[in-house]
């Protein structure tokens, strides 16, 4: 168990309530933002809508969201045409959702360990920076 620190001894380079070090965090942060970055730059994302019966279906599962439009459009206020809209919308939405493919682009192996290394590096530090520390023996 780690024993906490008391609030009156707590220094700006206490991390997390206990003495890690603030520069092991920050180093840390920055190489798991640049990992994480990296690799996400190499992630391609494609989506495609449903398909019923053979054929692209992003047409019927348009008509409910534009008929909740129209219905908006003559009486603001209705209930119906709020539901026909949200719900057309969300059938959409889930639509595109439901059928996203991602990819990881091609890279060379030193790229992909440079971006692997990075981000389990950095996040290793992180949690690494939130341990106290114990003060270097004297030789």
């Amino acid at each position: 168990m780690l024993p906490l620190m008391n609030n009156d001894n707590r220094s700006f380079g206490d991390v997390g309530g206990t003495s890690g070090g603030l520069g092991m965090f920050l180093l840390g942060f920055a190489m798991a933002c640049i990992g994480g970055f990296l690799i996400t730059n190499q992630v391609t994302v494609v989506s495609s809508y449903w398909n019923f019966w053979g054929g692209s279906s992003f047409g019927v599962t348009l008509l409910p969201m534009l008929f909740g439009v129209g219905i908006l459009f003559w009486n603001g206020k209705s209930t119906i045409g709020w539901l026909l809209t949200v719900a057309g919308a969300l059938f959409i939405f889930a639509g595109i959702i439901a059928n996203m493919h991602i990819y990881f682009r091609g890279s060379s192996l030193f790229n992909t360990m440079v971006m692997l290394i990075l981000l389990v590096g950095g996040l290793v530090l992180i949690a690494r920076s939130l341990r106290p520390h114990s003060p270097k023996p004297s030789q």
